[in-house]
């Protein structure tokens, strides 16, 4: 949005956006910038005669590359519900991890039985994974009644416990956090995909997976479009709601206990 010499707005990308961006236009070049105390972001861009716009962008102190924009009303990103998935022959996710105090948490416990789980795959040192739980926490905290649980997957920057679990305590203090959050690994993409060998790829931070009361996935969503994206961030809650909605009416078989017909 451009208000006179006042530009506002975000770059959307299939796996997250660049959160809240503001500038101005100067000699028809645009100045695009952020700094959240952690991240910094400049985009710089230039009208062309042909109608483009040539650009440059700047993350940090060593990040660079250029970017062109044109116009296109019916340009469309990826689906975020196809990016990651189960490999063939998987309905499932399992896994063990320490919380932050080291007791191993599983799906397996009798806290997350015949409930929908949403696991959140994510990072205390990335944007999109804060933006997400910025939402996450009012949400349970309205919702957890209703027979829902999140379980928050941390793959920090070094392979220490003691590194991760602070960070993760600092994280779960500063924003009010009341779901139970899990050290899993470290937040190189290769190395936190071999901690769930059920899933393609960890495609990108943060991700977020909707397993049904019956213990199978029913579906996992790639990236974020955080408040930045107004429109787009609205759909993205309204989505959320429709599947915990969807799932929390489904209707899960009891299953026969052949211990007790013995």
């Amino acid at each position: 949005r451009q208000r006179d010499g006042v530009l506002t707005g975000t770059f959307m990308t299939p796996t997250g956006d660049y959160r809240f961006l503001e500038g101005n236009i100067t000699d028809s070049t645009l100045y695009l910038s952020t700094f959240d105390g952690n991240y910094s972001y400049l985009f710089k861009g230039s009208l062309q005669q042909d109608g483009t716009i040539k650009g440059e962008f700047f993350s940090g102190k060593t990040w660079y590359e250029t970017w062109v924009a044109r116009r296109n009303e019916r340009a469309e990103l990826p689906d975020a519900t196809s990016l990651t998935y189960l490999k063939e022959g998987y309905e499932k996710i399992s896994f063990a991890f320490p919380d932050i105090s080291g007791k191993s948490v599983s799906l397996d416990d009798p806290k997350y039985k015949g409930k929908v789980v949403i696991l959140q795959i994510l990072g205390t040192w990335c944007p999109n994974c804060m933006d997400e739980t910025k939402f996450l926490v009012p949400w349970y905290d309205a919702n957890k009644d209703r027979g829902v649980e999140i379980i928050g997957l941390a793959y920090e920057r070094k392979p220490d416990f003691d590194y991760a679990s602070a960070r993760v305590k600092k994280m779960v203090e500063k924003m009010n956090v009341t779901y139970d959050i899990l050290i899993a690994g470290t937040s190189d993409k290769e190395s936190a995909a071999k901690t769930l060998p059920m899933l393609n790829s960890i495609v990108a931070f943060p991700t977020t997976i909707f397993i049904g009361k019956d213990g199978k996935v029913k579906k996992i969503h790639t990236g974020f479009s955080g408040p930045g994206t107004r429109q787009y961030y609205e759909q993205f809650k309204e989505e959320f709601n429709e599947t915990v909605n969807s799932l929390l009416q489904e209707v899960v078989p009891p299953q026969e206990d052949f211990t007790a017909k013995r």
